[in-house]
Protein backbone atom coordinates (compact mmCIF):
# COMPACT_ATOMS: atom_id res chain seq x y z
CA UNK A 1 0.00 0.00 0.00
CA UNK A 2 2.70 2.54 1.07
CA UNK A 3 4.41 1.65 -2.36
CA UNK A 4 1.31 2.35 -3.88
CA UNK A 5 1.23 6.05 -2.70
CA UNK A 6 4.24 6.45 -3.89
CA UNK A 7 3.77 5.90 -7.12
CA UNK A 8 0.95 7.93 -7.00
CA UNK A 9 2.78 10.98 -5.47
CA UNK A 10 5.61 10.25 -8.37
CA UNK A 11 2.70 10.35 -11.40
CA UNK A 12 1.04 12.87 -9.65
CA UNK A 13 4.34 15.25 -9.60
CA UNK A 14 5.32 14.10 -13.18
CA UNK A 15 1.70 15.19 -14.39
CA UNK A 16 2.32 18.47 -12.99
CA UNK A 17 5.95 18.71 -14.83
CA UNK A 18 4.19 18.22 -17.86
CA UNK A 19 1.65 20.97 -17.17
CA UNK A 20 4.33 23.33 -16.10
CA UNK A 21 6.20 22.53 -19.78
CA UNK A 22 3.30 23.63 -21.77
CA UNK A 23 3.37 26.59 -19.42
CA UNK A 24 6.82 27.53 -20.92
CA UNK A 25 5.77 27.77 -24.54
CA UNK A 26 5.40 25.64 -27.58
CA UNK A 27 9.50 26.15 -28.15
CA UNK A 28 9.98 24.75 -24.84
CA UNK A 29 8.24 21.86 -25.44
CA UNK A 30 9.46 20.95 -28.51
CA UNK A 31 13.29 21.08 -27.22
CA UNK A 32 12.27 19.18 -23.82
CA UNK A 33 10.22 16.41 -26.32
CA UNK A 34 12.50 16.20 -29.39
CA UNK A 35 16.52 17.80 -28.43
CA UNK A 36 17.21 17.35 -24.86
CA UNK A 37 16.69 14.01 -25.01
CA UNK A 38 18.87 12.75 -27.65
CA UNK A 39 22.07 14.94 -26.47
CA UNK A 40 24.70 13.49 -24.34
CA UNK A 41 26.89 14.71 -21.69
CA UNK A 42 30.27 13.70 -20.87
CA UNK A 43 31.32 14.60 -17.28
CA UNK A 44 34.34 14.04 -15.88
CA UNK A 45 35.48 13.11 -11.98
CA UNK A 46 38.82 12.07 -10.57
CA UNK A 47 38.59 9.50 -7.88
CA UNK A 48 41.27 10.48 -5.62
CA UNK A 49 41.77 8.75 -2.22
CA UNK A 50 44.92 6.88 0.14
CA UNK A 51 43.75 3.75 -0.19
CA UNK A 52 43.86 3.40 -3.85
CA UNK A 53 46.97 1.01 -5.06
CA UNK A 54 49.73 2.90 -7.29
CA UNK A 55 48.86 0.68 -10.04
CA UNK A 56 45.69 1.87 -10.26
CA UNK A 57 46.57 5.52 -10.97
CA UNK A 58 45.14 6.73 -14.44
CA UNK A 59 42.82 3.64 -14.56
CA UNK A 60 39.19 5.04 -16.16
CA UNK A 61 35.76 3.75 -15.10
CA UNK A 62 32.43 5.10 -17.15
CA UNK A 63 29.50 4.78 -15.43
CA UNK A 64 25.77 4.94 -17.44
CA UNK A 65 22.46 4.14 -16.32
CA UNK A 66 18.46 4.51 -16.68
CA UNK A 67 18.63 3.81 -20.02
CA UNK A 68 14.50 2.78 -19.47
CA UNK A 69 14.94 1.10 -22.88
CA UNK A 70 10.73 0.76 -24.83
CA UNK A 71 9.79 4.22 -23.60
CA UNK A 72 11.47 7.24 -25.73
CA UNK A 73 14.53 5.76 -25.92
CA UNK A 74 15.27 2.68 -28.58
CA UNK A 75 18.11 0.24 -29.92
CA UNK A 76 19.18 2.25 -32.81
CA UNK A 77 19.95 5.38 -30.24
CA UNK A 78 21.36 2.68 -27.75
CA UNK A 79 23.72 1.70 -30.51
CA UNK A 80 25.31 5.05 -30.46
CA UNK A 81 25.64 5.14 -27.26
CA UNK A 82 27.49 1.89 -27.01
CA UNK A 83 29.90 3.26 -29.96
CA UNK A 84 30.27 6.26 -27.49
CA UNK A 85 31.40 4.06 -24.65
CA UNK A 86 33.97 2.47 -26.78
CA UNK A 87 35.24 5.26 -27.78
CA UNK A 88 36.24 6.60 -24.39
CA UNK A 89 37.83 3.47 -24.16
CA UNK A 90 37.13 2.39 -20.36
CA UNK A 91 39.31 0.12 -18.41
CA UNK A 92 35.63 -0.95 -16.63
CA UNK A 93 32.43 -0.48 -17.32
CA UNK A 94 29.33 0.19 -14.99
CA UNK A 95 25.80 0.68 -15.54
CA UNK A 96 23.71 1.22 -12.10
CA UNK A 97 20.24 0.01 -12.67
CA UNK A 98 16.66 0.33 -15.16
CA UNK A 99 17.67 -1.11 -18.38
CA UNK A 100 14.09 -1.60 -20.14
CA UNK A 101 11.21 0.77 -18.97
CA UNK A 102 9.00 -2.20 -19.14
CA UNK A 103 10.79 -5.36 -18.76
CA UNK A 104 8.25 -7.89 -19.62
CA UNK A 105 6.79 -5.81 -22.65
CA UNK A 106 10.14 -5.41 -24.11
CA UNK A 107 10.07 -7.45 -27.38
CA UNK A 108 13.30 -6.24 -29.03
CA UNK A 109 15.67 -8.61 -26.13
CA UNK A 110 17.58 -10.79 -28.83
CA UNK A 111 18.76 -7.45 -30.53
CA UNK A 112 19.51 -5.97 -27.06
CA UNK A 113 22.06 -8.56 -25.88
CA UNK A 114 24.26 -8.40 -28.65
CA UNK A 115 24.83 -4.72 -28.40
CA UNK A 116 25.35 -5.40 -24.41
CA UNK A 117 28.25 -7.51 -25.47
CA UNK A 118 29.95 -5.14 -27.93
CA UNK A 119 30.84 -3.02 -24.96
CA UNK A 120 34.20 -4.01 -24.28
CA UNK A 121 36.21 -3.26 -21.05
CA UNK A 122 38.73 -4.83 -20.26
CA UNK A 123 38.97 -4.96 -16.41
CA UNK A 124 35.02 -6.15 -16.14
CA UNK A 125 31.58 -4.92 -16.89
CA UNK A 126 29.56 -4.81 -13.84
CA UNK A 127 25.60 -3.86 -12.82
CA UNK A 128 22.58 -4.14 -10.21
CA UNK A 129 19.43 -3.47 -10.28
CA UNK A 130 17.09 -0.55 -10.46
CA UNK A 131 13.45 -0.65 -9.31
CA UNK A 132 12.60 -1.11 -13.15
CA UNK A 133 14.71 -4.21 -13.76
CA UNK A 134 12.86 -5.91 -10.76
CA UNK A 135 9.38 -4.25 -11.84
CA UNK A 136 7.14 -6.03 -14.26
CA UNK A 137 8.45 -9.77 -13.30
CA UNK A 138 11.89 -8.92 -15.09
CA UNK A 139 13.99 -9.85 -12.12
CA UNK A 140 15.46 -13.12 -13.92
CA UNK A 141 14.59 -11.71 -16.90
CA UNK A 142 17.42 -8.52 -16.74
CA UNK A 143 19.54 -11.08 -14.87
CA UNK A 144 19.79 -13.55 -17.81
CA UNK A 145 20.49 -10.43 -20.15
CA UNK A 146 23.04 -8.81 -18.52
CA UNK A 147 25.13 -12.20 -17.69
CA UNK A 148 25.10 -13.49 -21.02
CA UNK A 149 26.25 -9.52 -22.25
CA UNK A 150 29.17 -10.42 -19.93
CA UNK A 151 28.34 -8.37 -16.97
CA UNK A 152 28.64 -9.64 -13.41
CA UNK A 153 25.24 -8.79 -11.57
CA UNK A 154 26.06 -7.92 -7.92
CA UNK A 155 23.13 -8.54 -5.81
CA UNK A 156 24.47 -7.57 -1.93
CA UNK A 157 27.77 -8.92 -3.13
CA UNK A 158 30.94 -7.55 -3.47
CA UNK A 159 33.63 -7.96 -6.46
CA UNK A 160 37.81 -7.51 -6.57
CA UNK A 161 39.18 -6.03 -9.43
CA UNK A 162 42.92 -7.30 -9.49
CA UNK A 163 46.01 -6.02 -11.76
CA UNK A 164 48.79 -8.24 -12.43
CA UNK A 165 51.00 -6.88 -9.64
CA UNK A 166 48.08 -8.56 -7.30
CA UNK A 167 46.89 -4.50 -6.16
CA UNK A 168 42.93 -4.57 -6.15
CA UNK A 169 40.02 -2.19 -5.61
CA UNK A 170 36.49 -3.54 -4.58
CA UNK A 171 32.95 -3.51 -6.07
CA UNK A 172 30.05 -3.34 -3.85
CA UNK A 173 27.09 -3.67 -5.24
CA UNK A 174 23.54 -3.65 -3.42
CA UNK A 175 20.00 -4.28 -4.08
CA UNK A 176 17.33 -1.42 -5.86
CA UNK A 177 15.98 0.41 -2.10
CA UNK A 178 12.30 0.63 -3.45
CA UNK A 179 11.71 -2.84 -5.18
CA UNK A 180 14.43 -5.07 -3.30
CA UNK A 181 16.17 -5.89 -0.56
CA UNK A 182 19.39 -3.85 -0.06
CA UNK A 183 21.73 -5.39 2.48
CA UNK A 184 24.89 -3.78 2.66
CA UNK A 185 26.31 -5.84 5.80
CA UNK A 186 25.95 -8.56 3.89
CA UNK A 187 27.45 -7.22 0.42
CA UNK A 188 30.79 -5.61 2.29
CA UNK A 189 31.29 -9.67 4.07
CA UNK A 190 34.70 -10.92 3.46
CA UNK A 191 36.22 -7.36 2.21
CA UNK A 192 39.22 -5.72 3.87
CA UNK A 193 38.64 -2.38 6.43
CA UNK A 194 41.25 -0.89 4.71
CA UNK A 195 41.00 -1.11 0.91
CA UNK A 196 39.10 1.02 -1.29
CA UNK A 197 35.69 0.37 -1.74
CA UNK A 198 33.20 1.99 -4.87
CA UNK A 199 29.46 1.52 -3.93
CA UNK A 200 26.79 0.73 -6.69
CA UNK A 201 23.77 1.80 -5.51
CA UNK A 202 20.41 2.26 -7.72
CA UNK A 203 18.72 5.20 -5.50
CA UNK A 204 21.20 7.72 -4.25
CA UNK A 205 19.15 8.47 -1.05
CA UNK A 206 20.80 5.33 0.84
CA UNK A 207 23.64 7.79 0.95
CA UNK A 208 23.55 8.36 4.50
CA UNK A 209 23.11 4.80 5.78
CA UNK A 210 25.86 4.03 3.01
CA UNK A 211 28.30 6.68 4.84
CA UNK A 212 28.47 4.40 7.87
CA UNK A 213 29.89 1.69 6.65
CA UNK A 214 33.74 1.61 5.69
CA UNK A 215 33.10 3.00 1.99
CA UNK A 216 34.86 5.47 0.13
CA UNK A 217 32.37 5.98 -3.10
CA UNK A 218 28.97 5.76 -4.15
CA UNK A 219 28.05 5.76 -7.67
CA UNK A 220 24.03 5.93 -8.06
CA UNK A 221 21.17 6.86 -11.02
CA UNK A 222 17.56 7.12 -10.82
CA UNK A 223 16.77 10.37 -10.38
CA UNK A 224 17.43 11.40 -13.93
CA UNK A 225 18.71 14.57 -12.37
CA UNK A 226 14.89 15.52 -12.16
CA UNK A 227 14.66 15.11 -15.47
CA UNK A 228 12.35 17.99 -15.65
CA UNK A 229 14.01 21.38 -13.52
CA UNK A 230 12.93 24.92 -14.11
CA UNK A 231 15.28 27.84 -13.35
CA UNK A 232 15.39 28.45 -9.14
CA UNK A 233 12.82 26.22 -8.48
CA UNK A 234 15.02 22.91 -9.33
CA UNK A 235 13.80 19.70 -10.38
CA UNK A 236 10.21 19.39 -10.45
CA UNK A 237 9.63 15.51 -10.84
CA UNK A 238 12.15 12.78 -8.24
CA UNK A 239 11.20 9.36 -7.09
CA UNK A 240 11.02 7.95 -3.84
CA UNK A 241 14.70 7.65 -2.69
CA UNK A 242 15.87 9.92 -5.62
CA UNK A 243 14.51 13.42 -4.06
CA UNK A 244 17.37 14.76 -1.76
CA UNK A 245 20.57 13.87 -4.01
CA UNK A 246 19.31 14.50 -7.94
CA UNK A 247 22.75 15.06 -9.77
CA UNK A 248 26.26 15.62 -9.68
CA UNK A 249 28.48 15.41 -6.84
CA UNK A 250 27.97 15.28 -3.22
CA UNK A 251 30.07 14.58 0.30
CA UNK A 252 28.15 13.19 2.68
CA UNK A 253 28.95 11.79 6.52
CA UNK A 254 29.63 13.66 9.35
CA UNK A 255 33.36 14.08 7.87
CA UNK A 256 32.28 14.04 4.22
CA UNK A 257 33.82 10.49 4.25
CA UNK A 258 31.58 9.23 2.04
CA UNK A 259 32.11 10.93 -2.12
CA UNK A 260 28.44 10.29 -3.74
CA UNK A 261 27.70 10.74 -7.53
CA UNK A 262 24.53 10.70 -9.05
CA UNK A 263 24.12 10.12 -12.91
CA UNK A 264 21.22 11.84 -14.86
CA UNK A 265 20.70 8.52 -16.47
CA UNK A 266 19.86 8.25 -20.61
CA UNK A 267 16.30 7.82 -20.84
CA UNK A 268 13.35 8.95 -19.63
CA UNK A 269 10.33 7.45 -18.06
CA UNK A 270 6.41 8.39 -16.86
CA UNK A 271 7.01 11.23 -18.96
CA UNK A 272 8.88 11.54 -22.64
CA UNK A 273 10.30 14.98 -21.86
CA UNK A 274 14.20 16.58 -20.49
CA UNK A 275 14.21 20.30 -19.39
CA UNK A 276 17.46 21.46 -18.17
CA UNK A 277 18.45 17.49 -17.28
CA UNK A 278 20.42 16.34 -20.13
CA UNK A 279 21.45 12.53 -20.42
CA UNK A 280 24.94 12.14 -18.96
CA UNK A 281 27.82 9.33 -20.09
CA UNK A 282 29.99 9.42 -16.47
CA UNK A 283 34.19 9.44 -17.05
CA UNK A 284 36.04 8.51 -13.70
CA UNK A 285 39.98 8.51 -13.41
CA UNK A 286 41.39 6.95 -10.44
CA UNK A 287 43.87 9.27 -8.87
CA UNK A 288 46.69 7.83 -6.01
Amino acid sequence: MVKQMTRRRFVKGAFGAFLTLFGIGSGGYVYAKQIEPSLLDINTQEVQHPFIPKSFEGIKIVQFSDTHLGFQYNLRQFKKLVKKINELRPDVILFTGDLMDRPNKFTEINNLVPLLQQLHAPLGKYCIYGNHDHGGYGSNLYRNIMETANFDLLLNESKAIKLRDGSHIYLVGIDDAMLGRPNMALALKGVPVNSFKIVLSHAPDLAETISQYPVQWQLSGHSHGGQVKLPFIGALVTPPFGRKYTEGLYRIGQDQQLSLYVNRGIGTTRLPFRFLAKPELTVFTLKT
